[in-house]
């Protein structure tokens, strides 16, 4: 049973290395404000673009930052869940035989 807890704590880390290495955006007005972060939810980059930056006032440009955001970890929170599901159906895969199946 502790073998299969160190395996699981193992492919966890593993998970977690993956996600680190996908990358997520979100993306509002048409690309005018792009947020970039890995499927572990750190953001790596947010972009503006020029023109629209001159002419949007704070409010708008404070909301629809918060939009991109939300839209980014929207899609880590996806992406992490995939794999964690894959990596608990693999683990539960390895304990039938400790169950008599």
């Amino acid at each position: 049973m502790f073998d299969k807890l160190m395996e699981a704590q193992q492919k966890a880390g593993e998970v977690k290395k993956r996600l680190d290495n996908i990358t997520v955006t979100g993306s509002v007005e048409a690309g005018r404000i792009t947020v970039t972060a890995n499927a572990n939810k750190v953001i790596k980059a947010i972009n503006f673009d020029p023109e629209f930056l001159r002419e949007a006032d704070q409010e708008e440009l404070e909301e629809l930052l918060v939009t991109a955001i939300n839209k980014a970890m929207e899609q880590a929170d996806n992406i992490s869940q995939s794999e964690m599901a894959a990596m608990t159906q693999s683990m539960l895969g390895g304990l039938d035989g400790m169950f008599g199946k």
